[in-house]
């Protein structure tokens, strides 16, 4: 053999050899682990907006409860061996605030994604951000209908069932069982109070024109809504929905009351806590009203002697002594903790951005302690609503309870 030919033997070798190296090193590296910004070894961290503050911040319950819940998982050794690091900031219940938080998030904090961030206005405010820059907005603290939208926002999902969904339930029950009724309708003035509307007119169908008599909105800057509510009543109306946040719901059943007004009134399921909503409106004044559900309500006595409620209860107690027992908001923040929770364990030791949606995307038949029975969370690539199911409930003194059968917006 001549040189020239030992030569080129030799760097066939040498260039085969580094070729099996380079391609052994790639198989070690997608055996390994995988991360994304705000994961490593050790930690998860994810970023949070709440309203402590602001004219929703009764829902700062929810923040709170997410963190206890979490302080709980990283106490028990953390998912997988990595302990969560929840940052929440206060945003105010105010879109600018919202932006402004959610960047520093992102950008500052590098989280490696945005979770239970509350309020319709403000998801949508941070929406289009976060889905340029594909990082998951997941399980959002709004049942607003836009949560829905994979093919035009995939980084987005929400959690609870919309409010359509939950408003075409009311229109169901309403035409069943009060035909002739006469609805008027108190709103808030923006993307959360009009999908309430606009599922009641969807759920009423042809009917939607002669039922529905009078509507009124307001603003989260109102002090009061008493003049809508005196307005509402002058209308003739004999049912009342009220799409409203905790604290006009409260002014809203304390004026109805007030002023005589009976109707059967219904209000959205995201203000129906016993401690921070009926309590403060006077127990009294809300006997009888009528409201979905898709959670356990603690102040229910038939869940009570229930293990699920004995482990809720011993939580509360141990992580969360400052929450009200009496609040579905903490319990509500203790089942979407928990969603979170088996999205991460679903993820295992692939903690990408790109894998953690996936994960969320395939959830099939999710069973939690504190739903109700027969309610459960799945998802795919074409669903992003995870819920879809509710129970009517109705405010029996001073507790609720649900009625009827599990349904949901469709006429199943």
């Amino acid at each position: 053999m001549q040189r020239e030919d030992i030569v080129s033997l030799l760097r066939m070798l040498v260039g085969g050899l580094a070729a099996l190296s380079f391609g052994f090193a790639s198989v070690l590296a997608f055996a390994g682990d995988q991360y994304g910004p705000g994961a490593s070894d050790t930690e998860i961290k994810i970023g949070n907006t709440m309203p402590y503050s602001g004219p929703a911040s009764g829902y700062g319950a929810i923040g709170k409860s997410l963190a206890a819940y979490f302080a709980m998982i990283n106490e028990q050794g953390g998912v997988n061996g990595r302990k969560i690091n929840f940052i929440s900031r206060d945003d105010g219940y105010s879109p600018p605030k919202t932006v402004e938080q959610v960047r520093k998030l992102v950008e500052e904090d590098q989280v490696l994604l945005l979770f239970q961030t509350l309020g319709t206005p403000p998801n949508l405010a941070i929406r289009g951000y976060l889905n340029d820059n594909k990082v998951p907005q997941l399980f959002v603290g709004s049942g607003a209908d836009q949560w829905n939208d994979p093919k035009h926002y995939p980084w987005t999902m929400g959690w609870q069932p919309s409010y359509g969904t939950e408003s075409r339930i009311y229109a169901r029950y309403i035409l069943k069982n009060l035909p002739d009724a006469r609805i008027a309708v108190l709103y808030q003035n923006d993307d959360f109070g009009k999908d309430y509307v606009n599922g009641l007119r969807a759920g009423l169908e042809d009917k939607a024109g002669k039922m529905i008599v009078a509507t009124q909105s307001y603003e989260t800057t109102d002090p009061t809504v008493d003049s809508q509510i005196v307005a509402l009543h002058g209308s003739g109306a004999d049912v009342l929905l009220t799409a409203a946040i905790p604290k006009f719901t409260t002014l809203a059943i304390r004026k109805v009351y007030d002023i005589g007004w009976r109707p059967t009134h219904f209000i959205n399921s995201v203000s129906t806590s016993v401690g921070s909503v009926m309590k403060p409106a006077g127990i009294e004044k809300a006997v009888g009203i009528i409201s979905g559900a898709f959670n356990k309500d603690p102040t229910d006595p038939q869940w009570q002697d229930t293990t699920e409620y004995a482990e809720w209860l011993a939580w509360m107690k141990k992580y969360n002594p400052s929450g009200n027992v009496a609040d579905t908001l903490t319990v509500y923040g203790y089942a979407t903790a928990q969603t979170m929770v088996a999205v991460f364990k679903a993820s295992g030791n692939d903690l990408t951005r790109d894998n953690v949606m996936r994960q969320a995307a395939s959830i099939r038949g999710l069973k939690l302690p504190m739903l109700l029975p027969g309610i459960t969370i799945s998802t795919s690539a074409e669903d992003y609503a995870p819920i879809k199911q509710m129970q009517l409930q109705k405010l029996d003194g001073t507790n609720w309870k649900v009625f009827g059968e599990v349904m949901t917006g469709s006429g199943n």
